[in-house]
């Protein structure tokens, strides 16, 4: 029996509308992974039309820098992927969700899962 996950990614940012032009620095801490399991994904945050970050139990994140633009995604800042073996990999696509009629916007690939260290961003007094 073949199982298949279906999941659906949203992210509410706090505190109202942010500046989507900001993605946050992260610097490299490993080798690029082919697939992560969906089982350990804890939230994602869509950064822009072409970059996720995926927060894993244990605190972890993967950052994944789609090959090619999806457009409509950093403005609707979720997604939902299909997966079949328990993992979500580099050669799987994403579909950008719409609030309104419709519900489904563009379909894009994945690029490469790179563990990062997010670069905290210095606190204004």
């Amino acid at each position: 029996m073949i199982l298949t996950a279906l999941a659906i990614a949203a992210v509410a940012a706090p505190g109202g509308a942010r500046d989507r032009s900001q993605i946050p620095e992260a610097i490299a801490a490993g080798k690029p992974e082919n697939c992560i399991r969906t089982i350990s994904i804890r939230e994602t945050h869509v950064r822009s039309d072409s970059v996720i970050d995926f927060d894993m139990v244990g605190g972890k994140v993967y950052r994944n820098t789609l090959p090619q633009a999806c457009p409509e995604l950093g403005f609707e800042e979720k997604f939902l992927y299909k997966t079949s073996i328990g993992q979500l990999c580099s050669v799987d696509t994403i579909t950008v969700l719409h609030d309104g009629p419709g519900g489904a916007g563009p379909t894009c690939g994945l690029g490469v899962f790179q563990p990062v260290t997010l670069v905290k961003a210095p606190k204004h007094p």
